[in-house]
């Protein structure tokens, strides 16, 4: 059996990505495809990026980092919940992404994305960042709109339709997570 982390990539104070990761955690832990573990970048205290030797080397010098390193190695596949900023993903994903890099490798991801406009420009822009790290992204993926998704854009009412979705882009990631796992043990 693979294990998959959800990742809450927000570090926002009131944060949205909370309830949303939260309700994907849910839906995840009725599965029996996959070990699911709700993983909270906020935890880790993840400054910018504050190592001198770049990730590929993998000689990382600081705990903060020794513990995000041992703690995404131990998994083989990530659904990332990402907010929409400014028509990007948000800077603490990316540089919790960036502080690492064997540790990805060979892996599958899926997104849950929120935002106004579902948060596809943040995915769109997490693809290729997923292709350098060696991280083998699914197609399907979530979109939550805070017009539609939220009341007040605050409070997480998802359209119960949106179920479906996070279990076709789980049966993507569990079956993509399997088969790179192959690959790592090769």
């Amino acid at each position: 059996m693979i294990k998959t982390a959800i990742i809450l990539g927000s570090t926002r104070p009131n944060r949205n990505g909370e309830a949303v990761a939260r309700w994907v955690y849910e839906i995840a832990k009725k599965r029996t495809d996959s070990k699911f573990e709700l993983v909270d970048i906020k935890d880790f205290n993840l400054p910018l990026l504050d190592e001198p030797v770049p990730p590929s080397m993998g000689q990382y010098s600081q705990p903060h980092t020794k513990a995000w390193a041992a703690k995404i190695d131990s998994f083989d596949a990530y659904v990332f919940v990402t907010p929409e900023y400014n028509h990007g993903t948000c800077g603490a994903l990316k540089n919790a992404l960036d502080f690492l890099y064997k540790e990805w490798n060979n892996k599958a991801a899926g997104f849950v994305s929120y935002g106004s406009a579902g948060g596809a420009r943040a995915v769109e822009q997490l693809r290729p960042v997923m292709a350098e790290l060696q991280i083998a992204d699914v197609r399907a993926q979530v979109m939550l709109s805070l017009f539609t998704d939220f009341e007040n854009f605050s409070v997480f009412k998802p359209n119960p339709h949106h179920e479906n979705s996070v279990n076709s882009m789980l049966d993507q990631v569990i079956s993509w997570g399997g088969a790179m796992k192959t690959l790592r043990k090769g």
